[in-house]
């Protein structure tokens, strides 16, 4: 795909807006508005985000291909509102896949599920400014393929202890033979990811993360933590919380909803110590993998089995009691609807600095 901005296409038109056809990856993609400012800062616009995701999609596709995606979608940019939206919008590509998703409370939704460029090219052009997958793949969408520990600073926390906690987190997952793999989170945090085995549940796979998380603040006490509250929290979060059901975090080469379009770069380990969060932007990420390569590259071939854990982190097999949730299933697409129509909704929001860390 050329410039989307310059490429030649086939306009149409509709009774809404105009609509071009591009080709992508053998696919025609409908992208519209390419010019729209999406990070003013930057100078950087909607179509440079849709070329972004087409020129790094062979490095981000093994991280999001046939994950359940939600999407975060931002019309006007990082200094306009976005809203959050689960089920894909109708009517959508043909060629585009879906995962239907029954959710305990009765709730079901069709998530998109990218599985080529074109796919991350119609994302982006729904204003999706980064790629938020679940931590499993179908058809196995209730075993996650990796654990992640997600090292998230509160206000006070500096970044040099995000980096030494990160160092900590290696030495234990080498002392257990767990492949792990750092990457920025693009906004403050730093994440850790060890490919599994599709095998466990997500609350099997999080009652392992718990643990990994406590073995990783025993080695830095002072400054690390895995208490829940914020108010009070002493030290950095080592939040072992994410492995569940329908949970999602921003992808590896992700661009993230901030000001500088910073991307979620995969890191060597030899780098975590001098990392800054703000290293990798939209701008030079392309750059970073033509230098050094996707540094991701086979990570899922590495997976590994969680089950030898249990003993060796005397986490017990059986599934942690939850409460059952009380009263009837709630209707989230009639609420969003309604509340949509009055001009606000439940899923809405106003871009007011980083959204996630």
């Amino acid at each position: 795909m050329s410039s989307p901005s310059s490429v030649r296409r086939r306009t149409c038109r509709t009774t809404r807006a105009w609509c071009n056809g591009v080709l992508v990856a053998g696919r025609e993609v409908k992208v519209t508005n390419l010019e729209k400012l999406f990070f003013p800062k930057m100078g950087l616009t909607k179509g440079d985000l849709i070329q972004y995701y087409v020129d790094v999609a062979d490095a981000v596709l093994h991280h999001v291909a046939r994950r359940p995606m939600q999407m975060k979608r931002h019309p006007n940019g990082v200094e306009g509102d976005f809203f959050y939206q689960k089920r894909v919008p109708v009517p959508h590509p043909e060629w585009l896949e879906t995962v239907h998703i029954n959710y305990p409370s009765g709730n079901e939704a069709d998530f998109p599920v990218v599985t080529d460029a074109a796919g991350l090219a119609w994302i982006a052009n729904l204003g999706c400014i980064e790629l938020h997958t679940w931590h499993s793949r179908v058809p196995e969408v209730n075993k996650p393929d990796y654990l992640l520990i997600d090292l998230d600073p509160s206000e006070g926390n500096p970044w040099a202890h995000v980096r030494e906690i990160a160092m900590a987190g290696k030495r234990v997952m080498d002392d257990l033979g767990l492949p792990c793999y750092p990457k920025t989170s693009g906004v403050t945090g730093l994440h850790i990811l060890i490919p599994i085995v599709p095998e466990l549940e997500f609350p099997l796979v999080r009652e392992i993360a718990r643990a990994i998380a406590k073995a990783i603040v025993a080695l830095v006490p002072e400054i690390a933590t895995t208490q829940w509250k914020v108010a009070g929290r002493p030290g950095v979060f080592v939040d072992y919380g994410q492995n569940a059901f329908d949970r999602t975090i921003a992808s590896a080469y992700s661009i993230r909803p901030v000001p500088d379009a910073r991307a979620s770069a995969p890191l060597r380990w030899d780098e975590v110590p001098a990392v800054e969060p703000g290293d990798f932007t939209m701008v030079t990420m392309r750059d970073r993998v033509a230098a050094v390569g996707d540094l991701t590259a086979g990570m899922w071939d590495k997976a590994v089995s969680l089950d030898p854990l249990f003993d060796a982190l005397k986490v017990k097999r059986t599934l942690p009691k939850r409460s059952p949730r009380s009263g009837p299933p709630r209707d989230w697409r009639a609420e969003y609807d309604a509340k949509k129509a009055g001009g606000s909704g439940w899923n809405r929001g106003t871009q007011r600095g980083p959204s996630h860390r």
